[in-house]
């Protein structure tokens, strides 16, 4: 639990890092050709640099949402993806239903880091608190916060 705590607690951090805009020409080649190969039909692309990552955010059909850090040589090193609740792995869902009954899914990102990845999910209800939630891809709750 304490390795799934330091690791919520790195994405806030690693989030929140002084940035610098670029312009695509600023960009090394080697992750301007692997970005346009890997999202051809990406929209609206914004490029920082973030302590020693490239990273892009950009949107792609049906306006959702990405975000992604590359290293130096070009490799993924994080991505965050806007996602619908449809698309979230059965026990993410099965959980939130269990344990979030008359709770509405609202906002979804799906977040790799370094082979793991985690889902920060918005449960939103009339009658009860809002909350924001990370589980795991196993249906593990590892963090509620009030929204």
């Amino acid at each position: 639990m304490k390795k799934q705590i330091l690791y919520i607690a790195a994405l806030g951090l690693f989030t929140f890092s002084n940035a610098q805009d670029l312009y695509p020409n600023q960009v090394p080649s080697v992750i301007l050709n692997e970005f346009n190969s890997r999202f051809p039909n990406a929209s609206d692309v914004e490029w920082e640099m973030k302590g020693a990552l490239y990273n892009v955010e950009f949107e792609t059909g049906w306006d959702r949402d990405h975000e992604v850090w590359y290293d130096p040589e070009g490799k993924i090193v994080r991505q965050k993806d806007e996602i619908t609740a449809k698309e979230l792995p059965e026990a993410v869902s099965q959980t939130i239903k269990t344990k979030f009954k008359g709770y509405r899914i609202d906002d979804v990102e799906r977040i790799s880091d370094k082979g793991e990845t985690v889902y920060k999910v918005e449960v939103n209800s009339l009658l009860k608190d809002d909350w924001d939630l990370v589980l795991n891809d196993k249906g593990e709750l590892l963090s509620q916060t009030p929204d």
